[in-house]
């Protein structure tokens, strides 16, 4: 739970002032840090990262009324603006949720190997 609430908080605070692909930067971080698991990792960084970028999406949604999102979605020939939030949702779980799984697997991958007992 503190890795989800970690992972959203900062990845929120990352995507304002920075670029998209600085998404990745707190889940790899908290997944190195905080995550022990590699299923785990992938949702708690997929579900984390997803729901900040999700958020921000809806906010800019109502914030312009839904002029953008229509936009996009016209351009994209997907009918719904709707559905251009969705795909916003899945995208940056996607990153965040390899995010984190990258970081775990680095830990794992840079741990000492342990030598057999009696050897």
């Amino acid at each position: 739970m503190i890795a989800f609430i970690a992972i959203f908080f900062f990845s929120f605070l990352v995507s304002l002032f920075l670029p998209w692909w600085a998404l990745i930067i707190p889940a790899f971080i908290f997944g190195i840090w905080l995550l022990e698991r590699g299923i785990q990792a992938f949702f708690v960084g997929f579900l984390a990262t997803g729901l900040a970028w999700f958020i921000q999406a809806v906010y800019i949604h109502f914030l312009n009324d839904a002029i953008l999102s229509s936009r996009i979605a016209e351009m994209m020939g997907v009918g719904s603006p709707w559905l251009v939030l969705l795909l916003t949702f899945l995208i940056g779980g996607i990153l965040g949720g390899l995010g984190a799984l990258t970081g775990l697997l680095l830990k794992v991958n840079l741990k000492p190997v342990e030598e057999p007992a009696g050897t």
